[in-house]
């Protein structure tokens, strides 16, 4: 579901530390930068053949960005090889770039950190940059998901009896199969307009990162459980990290609102049965859904026949909230298969934007605040938890946010902060969560 899942989370280490008095006052001997490639600090140079990287092309960079403090030297448990601590004298972007195209080719990456007032310029080697999984994994995956949703969308313009028999089903369903498809190929261009929507960032931004892999959920409602990629190193900055995770849901509501409309547009404006049968839904509502549903028919739907005393707004904020009361023998839209589709496209785009962990929404977040808002992720678990009471899916996601919702792609540079228009950007993907977001998915009977 347009999570973008990254492998690095650089630990902190304690190490001995070297100290030096200022900028560029280094000792009579170069650092043992042989440390850096290989891990043998003690190991002699025995040539340049043998390795032709100079002990001092480190320090000297370094001493181009930073006003140096001290530095500490990684030992062989640690997860880095040196680490500078001082001043920047240069706009972290370009320091980082600098040290970034001076090393490419020494496998060395550099890492920006704040510490207090000052910076952290830590180097690793460079994350190999491993390759693709099979890509016919990716396309089996995609042929696979899209036999599921269009079972589902089968099953969604089934009119028949309730029954397991596929034969039945069939039977009944056959004669919709063009809804059937509509509805597949609504759903299926949402996800992957998401997904390459953050797949296309990434390799706009030079960022390695796979294909997306889909994921078939048989006899579900949707027949899908989303869409993932995986970035394969590191993003660069919190800007390039806002762009990728924010590209996924742009891109997915541009071709969600136009399913909502043609599929709103499509559905009809009936009287809801009195007695309902079993296992009838109504789907939830979002402050988007509802406005676009009074836009295409002209009412605020459902529509109950009474509002039992109180004003319509207290109606409409508790129904919003809670689902209740079902407004039996009101009047609510019967949501076409393509409507239906626009609707999961809404759902999915405003889960993924809940803002913690690996979920788009959590690199909005981490690319504005960082590691600053520590409550915030306790706060999203008590929500869901309460929310689980009126619709049992939220327990499912609180428990994913309780295991992996501390865990963010962390970028290279955390120094370097986003530019106003990202950050307006940033935030115009958080009110849209908020419109998007439904608290009841689906009313069950």
């Amino acid at each position: 579901m347009g999570v973008v899942e990254s492998r690095w989370a650089p630990r902190s280490s304690k190490s001995v530390a070297g100290r030096y008095a200022s900028r560029g006052g280094f000792d009579s001997h170069s650092l043992p930068l042989l440390f850096i490639i290989n891990q043998h600090p003690m190991k002699q140079i025995e040539s340049e053949a043998e390795n032709p990287f100079k002990a001092d092309i480190v320090t000297h960079l370094v001493d181009e960005i930073l006003e140096i403090d001290h530095y500490i030297l990684g030992e062989t448990k640690d997860d880095f090889l040196i680490r500078f601590i001082g001043k920047l004298t240069r706009p972290s972007e370009d320091a980082h770039d600098y040290l970034v195209t001076s090393l490419t080719s020494y496998q060395i990456t550099p890492w920006f950190r704040a510490v207090e007032e000052n910076i952290e310029v830590t180097f690793r080697k460079t994350i190999s940059r491993a390759e693709p999984p099979n890509q016919r994994i990716n396309y089996l995956l995609f042929l696979v998901t899209f036999v599921s949703i269009l079972f589902a969308g089968i099953l969604t313009v089934y009119d028949g009896p309730q029954t397991a028999n596929i034969g039945l089903i069939w039977a009944h369903s056959k004669l919709h199969l063009g809804e059937a498809f509509a509805f597949s190929i609504s759903l299926l261009s949402i996800l992957t307009a998401h997904e390459f929507g953050h797949y296309f960032a990434a390799r706009f931004h030079r960022t390695k990162v796979t294909l997306p892999f889909f994921i078939p959920f048989p006899l579900s409602p949707f027949g899908t459980m989303g869409a993932f990629i995986q970035l394969l190193e590191p993003p660069k900055n919190k800007k390039v990290l806002l762009d990728i995770g924010l590209a996924g849901p742009l891109a997915g509501l541009i071709v969600t609102i136009p399913v909502l409309i043609i599929g709103l547009s499509l559905s009809v404006v009936e009287e809801i049965p009195v007695l309902l049968p079993e296992n009838f839904a109504f789907e939830g509502n979002s402050l988007f859904y509802l406005g676009m549903k009074f836009l295409i028919h002209g009412s605020w739907l459902p529509e109950p026949t009474s509002f039992n005393g109180i004003s319509p707004f207290f109606y409409w904020v508790k129904y919003f909230f809670t689902g209740q009361p079902i407004p039996s023998g009101g009047l609510d839209v019967i949501i076409h298969p393509v409507a239906w589709a626009g609707w999961a496209g809404l759902l999915i785009t405003s889960l993924n934007l809940i803002p913690a962990g690996q979920f788009d929404g959590g690199h909005l977040i981490y690319s504005l605040y960082g590691k600053r808002l520590k409550w915030l992720r306790p706060l999203i678990l008590a929500i869901l938890v309460i929310l689980g009471f009126l619709w049992s899916g939220w327990w499912l996601w609180a428990f994913m946010i309780l295991l992996v919702g501390n865990r963010y792609a962390e970028p290279l540079d955390e120094i370097t902060d986003l530019d106003p228009n990202r950050r307006i950007l940033a935030w115009i993907g958080l009110v849209i969560f908020f419109l998007l977001f439904m608290p009841v998915p689906l009313i069950t009977i």
